[in-house]
């Protein structure tokens, strides 16, 4: 499975000549994260003391299907395909998948992907609404590259910031069960909180510095007279102060326990929730 995620992606021309759309692939990856939603159910279900290579292998096909979608509208563009806002969610939830086959490595944590199945399969789904990607019209001017580098750092945070979010959720469930259920806790196969709670830490740190290169940026895009007017802009400021005040807290204290991670959680929720709004309110990301 390893060798196969890090094989050379098709050529142009192959993928020119594959019948199905980028959108018809990342259908096929959303059906696959429903699918390993479902599985999570299970694993939960049984305390998760169930190994979870078979929700490892459901990501990582998933994320094969993402990644020809990726590459076959990136092809369409020759850059990176950060052009609207299904673009751009396409990028932040291939960002959180190909973090967690990596992390997933270590056995015990590949029970982040249970928690992180249910949000990429219904970002998935309304991802695939219309309205998200109309009807392409003149070739997007990227300014020289700036543009797309930026977006990428950006949306590579939000990525970081929704597996640190996983993490979050995955704390919680140690912690309750700790609580009230310690033989299921016992039998778990999922990591200690101590070092799910360092993990959440340093996604989060990743995160940040992605998203303060990817705003230092905004200095070299077009129409920067108005860009700190822009409602997508303040909004962005507004997550960097809040996840530098969370990245504080992680430093300043040692054990950040239930509530930390509570926050983490709410604060990527937020994040989902607002970023779309905000886009379509947005003058320069419109």
């Amino acid at each position: 499975m390893g060798q196969s995620l890090l094989a050379p992606p098709p050529s142009r021309l192959q993928l020119d000549h594959v019948p199905l759309t980028d959108r018809q692939f990342f259908l096929l990856a959303v059906v696959l994260y429903g699918v390993s939603m479902v599985y999570s159910v299970f694993l939960f279900r049984r305390g998760f003391r169930e190994d979870s290579r078979v929700n490892y292998g459901l990501l990582a096909a998933a994320l094969v299907f993402h990644t020809i979608a990726m590459a076959k509208r990136g092809f369409s563009f020759e850059r990176c395909p950060v052009n609207n806002l299904f673009e751009a969610t396409l990028f932040i939830l291939w960002t959180i998948v190909a973090a967690y086959l990596l992390l997933g490595a270590w056995q015990r944590l590949r029970f982040l992907g249970a928690f992180a199945s249910p949000a990429l399969f219904a970002v998935g789904v309304f991802a695939l609404m219309p309205h998200l990607d109309p009807p392409p019209g003149p070739k997007p001017d990227f300014g020289g590259g700036w543009i797309s580098l930026h977006a990428a750092l950006v949306l590579l945070a939000y990525g970081a910031f929704g597996l640190g979010a996983a993490g979050g959720a995955m704390y919680l469930t140690q912690e309750h069960d700790l609580k009230y259920h310690k033989m299921r806790a016992i039998f778990s196969l999922m990591p200690p909180i101590d070092r799910m709670e360092l993990l959440i830490g340093k996604l989060l740190v990743v995160g940040f510095v992605l998203l303060t290169a990817g705003l230092a940026l905004t200095a070299k895009l077009p129409r920067q007279t108005a860009v700190f007017s822009d409602a997508k802009t303040q909004w962005s400021l507004l997550v960097w102060a809040v996840y530098l005040a969370l990245v504080l807290w992680r430093w300043r204290v040692t054990q950040g326990g239930r509530r930390f991670a509570w926050c983490v959680v709410g604060s990527f929720l937020f994040v989902l929730l607002t970023f779309w709004g905000t886009n379509l309110m947005s003058e320069l990301h419109r």
